[in-house]
């Protein structure tokens, strides 16, 4: 199937064109509930060996995509936006991990049998459609459709305009490996046009979707969760937070605490606030202060923090609850745990947040009590990765506490059914 680019056009045009779409993603959707592990593994590993040998076309579309970004992009969107060799043989080794999960489907998850002989199987199967809607980041691409491949769904992709070169480019390397595999290409289909109403209309399609995952920013998340007439799987801002407590290490709170900011200011699992007990801010916070200018940071802070260091800039109400995405960052010092755990709950979106502390007690305080899909002791927030799980990759991060939360694999792309055995009972 060629990928044919709709950039303008009647909306009537485009929804028979998306309709289409969702009726061939039906269609590879039951062939894929019956797919073999060998021939998902198969697609997956020629995939990523078509994404190595077509580098230099992602790249040459990458850079068609910057351009044409010009420089209206933010730097953490073109952080976001930017392949490179390295990325490329990451989103290939990514393939390669999925490719060594375990198969979810068919899987037996509890089984039991009745006092009347029935023999009750819960077992996994793939959710059937899933409709991707995401920004900016063309390695969702991959990661997107590796993911739902693996759990035996079909995946309508919709890119972010600002990576429509570098996803064409990419899925049709995913093609060539479902091709290898003698999958149907309507497996993974990305919608072809930039036109912002297509979202409209996939949001409507509940006769061909059955689920959508938006990944992006605040605006795409309310406008979907807003609009869409399919269950929607989603994460909102990732407020992430560190907090270094009174029992914390020194030298492992400003390593944290460096990473959990800087690594790449771009993710969603990346620190926007630094909570510091005040037992420890007049020795602590000077070292990690110095390490995040030294990085480039920009940093906001409460009366407490800029007493301590007068270069912090005051921070605003709204400081506290921004997902900067950039070299910011938000810093307040606290009367001990209770109040870093109700700064958190009050500011958070219980996204990812971690505590520094040598302290047992003070460490299962917070993991009990901080109410976020992910909670870390000693350890950065970047760490908010599927990868880093041992997932291959995710599709994002799931916020919600409905179906799926943390990092969204490809266990977490799954259902289930009940497989009943009988010998010829009735019910009486």
């Amino acid at each position: 199937m060629v990928i044919r680019p709709i950039e303008r056009g009647p909306s009537e045009t485009l929804a028979t064109e998306l309709a289409a779409m969702g009726a061939r993603a039906r269609q590879a959707a039951g062939e894929l509930a019956v797919a073999s592990t060998l021939a998902k593994n198969a697609a997956l590993i020629a995939a990523a060996a078509a994404i190595r040998a077509s580098a230099a076309e992602i790249l040459a579309a990458n850079d068609r995509d910057r351009l044409e970004a010009g420089a209206g992009l933010s730097a953490a969107l073109l952080d976001r936006l930017t392949l490179d060799a390295a990325r490329i043989e990451a989103m290939a080794r990514a393939l390669e991990a999925v490719a060594a999960l375990p198969d979810p489907i068919g899987r037996s998850i509890a089984r039991w049998t009745q006092p009347n002989g029935l023999d009750f199987n819960r077992v996994r199967v793939p959710l059937g459609v899933i409709a991707v809607i995401y920004e900016s980041r063309p390695n969702v691409t991959a990661d997107a459709g590796s993911l739902c491949l693996k759990s035996g769904n079909a995946a309508i992709l919709r890119g972010g305009s600002e990576s429509f070169h570098s996803s064409h480019a990419i899925v049709a390397a995913l093609h060539r490996g479902l091709a290898v595999a003698g999958l149907p290409e309507a497996a993974i289909q990305l919608v072809p046009t930039r036109d912002r109403a297509a979202v409209g209309i996939l949001l409507g399609m509940d006769d061909a979707i059955d689920i959508v995952v938006p990944r992006g920013g605040r605006s795409l998340i309310e406008r979907v969760s807003a609009e869409s007439r399919i269950p929607v799987l989603k994460h909102l801002d990732g407020i992430c937070h560190v907090y270094v407590d009174r029992a914390a290490d020194p030298a492992k709170a400003r390593a944290i605490v460096l990473n959990s900011k800087l690594r790449r200011t771009g993710v969603c699992g990346a620190m926007e606030t630094l909570l510091i007990d005040r037992d420890v801010a007049a020795d602590q916070l000077p070292g990690i202060v110095e390490d995040l200018w030294g990085g480039g940071c920009a940093l906001r802070g409460d009366a407490a923090a800029r007493a301590i260091d007068p270069r912090i800039e005051a921070a605003s109400e709204a400081d506290w609850s921004t997902e900067y995405l950039d070299a910011i960052l938000s810093i307040r010092v606290v009367d001990g745990i209770d109040q870093a755990i109700e700064h958190i709950g009050h500011y958070g979106s219980h996204h990812t947040d971690a505590i520094v502390t040598e302290d047992a007690a003070a460490a299962d305080r917070f993991l009990a009590r901080v109410d976020s899909a992910i909670v870390l002791v000693n350890a950065s927030t970047q760490f908010a990765d599927g990868g880093e799980f041992g997932m291959g990759a995710e599709i994002g991060i799931s916020t919600g506490k409905l179906h799926a939360r943390g990092p969204v694999g490809v266990e977490q792309l799954t259902s289930y059914k009940y497989h009943v055995r009988g010998t010829g009972q009735v019910r009486p």
